[in-house]
């Protein structure tokens, strides 16, 4: 059976860098553990602070294998930094490197290929407003053109001119995307957007009228979500409880 090579990197990295390293193993083992997974092909990743360099994972390894030492820390032109067994993905390099380019706020990306956010972006008229998840994330939701594998130089620029200054994006045909200021907000920005996408599923599964929300309404959610789902209120409050679920999942995470 193959193993992994024994990684151990605490004491060779910054407190924060550290810190950010157990966030992001822990979200990758919970995205595994919600079954949001692709195998080996998608990726999460999170900026190190002070520096233009970010972590995501080694290409090859399971989500539930990730853990904070066998993160991979690469600059914005995919050059890995410091020692590590490991590549990265190409696909992946293109479309997180854009973005942590373009958008100086966007500390940790999230960009995954589930069945519910696939199956919502490959339809005319993508989201609808169907639910309250919906609404959580139409406020601040962008679309990106299929060009095939995100292997192209030339889509980067395309993808951070449609992303714009939204926190959540369908790609067609593609999967979800989301990003934040910490892994919780990009976290829990991806929960909505990938609850959104399975009620609005099973809604037109139902083929039954769709009840319409009155659109006073929709602009006073818009409102409330601006509130409810930032700062103290929003990623940030939720994460700790997500933290701690990860450690009851399997504490090898952050070593």
């Amino acid at each position: 059976m193959f193993e992994l090579p024994s990684l151990h990197i605490k004491d060779t990295v910054s407190e924060q860098e550290w810190r950010i390293r157990v966030d992001l193993a822990a979200c990758y083992r919970l995205v595994a553990d919600m079954g949001w997974g692709d195998l080996i092909y998608t990726h999460i990743s999170a900026k190190v602070p002070g520096t233009e360099h970010y972590l995501v994972n080694a290409f090859g390894l399971a989500f539930e294998e990730v853990t904070a030492s066998n993160l991979v820390k690469v600059d914005l032109s995919g050059n890995i930094i410091g020692d590590s067994p490991y590549s990265i993905n190409p696909a992946g390099f293109t479309i997180h490197s854009a973005i942590h380019e373009a958008r100086k706020d966007a500390h940790c990306i999230l960009h995954l290929h589930t069945k519910a956010t696939i199956a919502v972006a490959s339809c005319e008229g993508g989201l609808q407003p169907w639910s309250q998840y919906s609404l959580f994330s139409l406020p601040s939701l962008s679309y990106h053109g299929y060009e095939g594998l995100a292997v192209e130089d030339g889509e980067r620029a395309r993808l951070q001119s449609d992303l714009g200054e939204t926190n959540h994006m369908l790609l067609h045909n593609h999967g979800g995307l989301t990003l934040g200021e910490t892994v919780g907000d990009a976290f829990m920005r991806f929960y909505d957007l990938q609850r959104a996408c399975e009620i609005q599923i099973e809604l037109m599964q139902m083929n039954a009228p769709v009840i319409e929300i009155p659109e006073t309404i929709v602009d006073n959610i818009y409102a409330q979500a601006s509130k409810v789902h930032s700062g103290e209120t929003g990623g940030q409050k939720a994460w700790p409880a997500m933290l701690r679920k990860a450690y009851r999942l399997d504490p090898g995470f952050c070593e």
